[in-house]
């Protein structure tokens, strides 16, 4: 049985029941039983769509505190490109650098830094025809886990290199290592995120044995320290390394733009990227070399662990980069060894009714007719997302065909039907 670990949790104390977080789930992960939300650990892929639509704020996600970076003696920083578009007036990326110096890190290695060498690794390999087209971007982790439990066949498009976050991870550590003399153990890489996945990400990371960072802070926990602290920056000497690609990042269209290619596609918002990886599996794309997919609106500025409006935050990003070089960082000839996947993604199939076929092909023909049988209204009363998955839940023995309200109403209305008949026959029966 697989591990999983999740950094989307549930508050049972706030919730009240609601439906929003049922009807909104990409893969149909929750439920609402007994009146309060479940959810279903083997489908969530943490995308944090039901942070940012309870309005009960009853889902919560899990993230490390800025305390935990003093566990190690040497720390090292790794912001995300969003974290720049969080800012008013910030003209200068510099000083939000140094900002997080005074923070308590003793470096700062930019994940724009490291997006620069995976766009120019995805370059080279694209160009030497060896990547099955469409290639599907592997930095969404949210997006991942939809591929891997919803469409695995898709897998074999997906691009087999490490997302930047965990390339500056492992290329901060080792310069770390032959700079100071210090061991890896003494060395902790903390990631300032937008997202909760990427929390997960961390813990259970796809195409990595193990992941190289230490920690995941939000951005959110980090943002009001460093506004204070920007305020007493005074004159900085130049810290960044990533130009306009490794920064472009941070928003939707950044990383395809950045292979200096159009034959590109890029979708953000998790229903957009539903139907962007239907209309794959359907081959309806034929001319396309990327896709880029962000579980988030907007792309990785629309994070719930950010502060800023996406839309905001993504000119504010657009207007920082506008005077950074084109790109800072590139490879040699060969991509890193840093940059390429050291473990295969394998399909999850936690969407199957039984392993065995011929029971799957009985639960799914029990399935249909009970589908059949319910209104079809996919109104949420019953506590699932739908009238079929209310079906499927019933099938899997979670759930009965009496949760439907309107099969009650229908049975309540038959049975005084039945009362009425029986009272006037007896009543006729009396008048004889």
């Amino acid at each position: 049985m697989a591990e999983y670990f999740h950094s989307v949790t549930l508050d049972r104390d706030a919730c009240k029941g609601c439906t929003h977080c049922v009807k909104r789930c990409p893969t149909e992960a929750i439920r609402v039983r007994d009146g309060k939300a479940k959810i279903i650990k083997e489908r969530c892929i943490d995308c944090g769509e039901c942070i940012r639509i309870c309005p009960h704020h009853a889902k919560q996600a899990i993230f490390d505190p800025l305390e935990s970076m003093e566990s190690f003696p040497y720390r090292i920083a790794l912001p995300a490109p969003a974290l720049y578009g969080q800012f008013n007036n910030l003209d200068d990326v510099d000083i939000l650098l140094e900002a997080l110096h005074m923070l308590g890190f003793n470096e700062v290695f930019e994940v724009a830094r490291a997006a620069e060498i995976v766009s120019d690794s995805t370059r080279r390999l694209m160009s030497s025809g060896m990547l099955q087209r469409p290639v599907i971007s592997s930095a969404c982790p949210a997006v991942l886990r939809l591929i891997r439990v919803r469409f695995p066949e898709l897998i074999p498009n997906i691009l087999p290199l490490r997302a930047p976050i965990e390339v500056a991870a492992r290329m901060a550590k080792k310069e770390a290592v032959e700079r100071t003399g210090r061991t890896p153990e003494e060395i902790g890489v903390f990631f300032i995120s937008p997202c909760p996945a990427k929390v997960t990400a961390v813990k259970r990371p796809l195409g990595s044995k193990q992941s190289a960072v230490d920690g995941v802070l939000a951005i959110r926990d980090v943002y009001p320290k460093l506004i204070r602290l920007m305020k007493e920056v005074s004159v900085t000497a130049e810290q960044s390394s990533a130009g306009r690609m490794g920064m472009g990042w941070g928003s939707s269209g950044g990383e395809a733009a950045a292979l200096l290619n159009d034959r590109y596609l890029a979708a953000d918002g998790i229903e957009n990227v539903i139907k962007v990886l239907e209309d794959l599996e359907d081959d309806k794309f034929t001319d396309l070399d990327f896709v880029e997919l962000n579980a988030c609106s907007a792309g990785c500025v629309g994070g719930v662990l950010n502060v800023e409006n996406p839309y905001v935050a993504k000119a504010k990003l657009k207007r920082i980069r506008k005077y950074r070089p084109v790109s800072c960082n590139h490879i040699e000839d060969e991509v890193p060894r840093a940059v390429k996947y050291d473990s295969v993604i394998d399909y999850e199939p936690v969407m199957e009714l039984d392993s065995n076929l011929s029971a799957a092909m009985e639960k799914m023909r029990r399935m249909q007719e009970l589908e059949d049988s319910l209104p079809g209204l996919d109104c949420g009363s019953c506590g699932a997302p739908t009238c079929r998955a209310l079906a499927e839940d019933i099938v899997r023995g979670f759930a009965a065909a009496d949760d439907c309200i309107f099969r009650i109403k229908e049975n309540l209305a038959t049975l005084a039907e039945d009362a009425a008949r029986r009272d006037a026959a007896n009543e006729k029966e009396g008048v004889k």
